[in-house]
């Protein structure tokens, strides 16, 4: 059984990381969507608001699971029975970043691979963190989020606007 791992934050999850599940869905057994507890980050969603919209979002896919992740990459993969990531790449910048990850995985754990996928051309432009600026200013977001995702970031800005209000 073939197993991939797709680390992120999937602060929140955007279309563009579904079309890629769905497609990696088509190409392992399993894909394991590893959220990432990235304090670092400061992340809009905790850790459980982003596994359960993960799991809400992809639930008609049987062939995944989600879990959550602190820590190296290359113990998130070992530990799940795993021997390779999944990672998006959108433009040349995300490349070149991507590029530099992969070999220092390798380098810490030879054997280690990378796989990247590209997003459908209707979806490259999309980024979680495009979407939470046009959510925080009370821009359409519906063509970029599945419906539960829009939902929550509409919940959540309006809460930080009501406490601004105070």
């Amino acid at each position: 059984m073939t197993a991939i791992v797709y680390p992120g934050t999937f602060d929140p999850i955007t279309n563009g990381h579904t079309d890629l599940v769905k497609r990696a869905s088509r190409l392992f057994d399993r894909v394991i969507i590893a959220v990432a507890d990235s304090k670092k980050k400061q992340p809009l969603f905790n850790l459980d608001q982003r596994q359960k919209l993960c799991r809400l979002v992809l639930a008609d896919l049987d062939c995944v699971e989600v879990r959550s992740f602190s820590g190296l990459v290359t113990e998130c993969v070992a530990d799940s029975g795993a021997f390779a990531v999944l990672r998006g790449v959108r433009a040349i910048a995300d490349f070149e970043y991507e590029l530099q990850m992969a070999n220092m995985n390798r380098a810490l754990q030879p054997g280690f691979e990378s796989v990247f996928l590209t997003p459908s051309d209707h979806l490259s432009y999309i980024s979680a963190t495009l979407v939470r600026e046009i959510a925080s200013m009370g821009g359409d977001i519906s063509s970029f989020v599945h419906p539960a995702v829009a939902e929550a970031l509409t919940q959540k800005f309006a809460a930080c606007n009501h406490k601004g209000e105070n």
